[in-house]
């Protein structure tokens, strides 16, 4: 694009090309959102090598991490409430709002709260939105902060936020002082803003911490690692990590102390990365330097896998989805890969090294629908997902019988026991 000068414009004549522009600007963002939730909810980034919206966004399209997030989820939702894409195109809803309304949006009141975001900040909208569906409000909490960090002086020409973001935060908030993941993070995979007790950090006591605390839970956001480029292949490593995790790093230097030096942690790390990694190898793909001979007996089941084939496959495609899209870009990803039968089981294919391929979830699934139909994978997905339903509830039905069973036996009285009978 050849930028030209404006300096012949009058100025109310820049004001009329900037408004013109806005306008198109506008309708090109609604027609967007359009194409982006047809493209997103046929899944087409599958077919393309990708293995879910976001990714694609980002490494196809080229959109910054929160770019993308607000566009999928403004997309999203004006798939499900189609007046939005006109509040887009006619300019009374900007897309940081539709984030914020998103999650409140339903049939019965998307046309009376869209009609009253109309024109507001975000900071309105979000105050609109505390006022229509209030929370409860946040126990009062006083905590010890971490006395200031004295930080040495930074790379020439870093700001003084590039450079605080190395310095540790109190409990529950960032080095860049948010206690919520950033919108880019809501949509990376696996679960992410877990409490305390649920990432398994303990929670001390107000005895034990110096802490007084109102009454009532207290939900304390776990802080999330942050990984940071410092130079060429060095990173920045920030993570709190609980009294149990401690105590394993510090004897694992003990261990190590005739080959790595004290205060060493990055060595620490790395080799225990090394030992981890090959666990997980070895049980995910059998990895192994001494493999065993494989049996004669062939297993009466067609889905298993010896793990002399599950080492060929894992060697051969690299550790890495094998789906390659009609332009010839492999998918990239590493994680949550399963092993694909390229002629279905069903269908006759054997368990062995020519007809298994590494494939992520996605594409696992594409292949699966190209093969059965969308409509059959469907139907089992949701069988599958009945039975894993019924499977938590048996348990949690019977954790609750057995519960009941031992308030019961404490609470009997001692005469019921047969010893305190006379």
């Amino acid at each position: 694009m050849q930028v030209h000068s404006l300096d012949h414009l009058s100025t109310p004549a820049l004001r009329r090309e900037l408004a013109a522009i806005v306008v198109r600007d506008r309708r090109t963002t609604a027609e967007m959102l359009a194409v982006l939730a047809e493209f997103d909810a046929r899944k087409a980034y599958v077919e393309d090598g990708y293995p879910s919206m976001f990714t694609y966004c980002v490494q196809e399209l080229h959109f910054s991490e929160d770019v993308a997030y607000k566009r999928i989820r403004a997309a999203r939702a004006a798939r499900r409430f189609p007046a939005i894409q006109d509040a887009v195109a006619e300019g009374r809803l900007h897309l940081s709002a539709i984030v914020v309304l998103a999650p409140y949006l339903t049939p019965a009141n998307a046309a009376e709260l869209l009609t009253a975001a109309a024109h507001r900040t975000k900071a309105r909208v979000e105050q609109l939105v505390a006022e229509r569906f209030p929370q409860p409000d946040l126990p009062v909490r006083i905590r010890a902060l971490a006395p200031p960090v004295q930080l040495a002086p930074g790379p020439v020409g870093a700001s003084a936020a590039e450079v605080s973001q190395l310095a540790p935060g109190p409990v529950g908030v960032s080095a860049a002082g948010s206690e919520e993941p950033t919108p880019a993070e809501q949509l990376a995979p696996g679960p992410i803003g877990c409490s305390l007790a649920q990432s398994g950090v303990p929670v001390p006591a107000p005895a034990e911490s110096g802490l007084e605390l109102a009454p009532g839970p207290v939900v304390v956001p776990a802080p999330r690692a942050k990984i940071m480029p410092t130079a060429p292949e060095r990173f920045a490593l920030q993570v709190t990590i609980a009294q149990a995790t401690h105590d394993k790093l510090r004897r694992a230097q003990a261990l190590l102390g005739h080959r790595i030096p004290p205060g060493d942690v990055a060595a620490v790390l790395d080799r225990a990365l090394d030992a981890l990694i090959q666990e997980l190898e070895k049980r995910k793909f059998a990895a192994t330097d001494r493999p065993r001979v494989q049996s004669s007996h062939p297993s009466a089941n067609p889905r298993h896998i010896p793990n002399a084939v599950r080492r060929a496959v894992h060697q051969r495609d690299r550790g890495q989805c094998t789906f390659v899209s009609d332009s010839g870009r492999r998918c990239c990803e590493r994680a949550g890969l399963e092993f694909d039968h390229i002629e279905p089981v069903a269908r006759g294919g054997g368990s062995n090294l020519e007809n298994l391929r590494l494939r992520c979830r996605a594409h696992n699934q594409y292949e699966a629908e190209r093969a059965f139909g969308a409509g059959f994978m469907h139907e089992k997905r949701d069988v599958a997902r009945a039975a894993v339903k019924r499977a938590v509830r048996q348990r949690n039905a019977a954790e609750r019988h057995r519960d009941h069973g031992l308030l019961v036996s404490e609470c009997s009285p001692a005469t019921s026991s047969p010893a305190a009978i006379p």
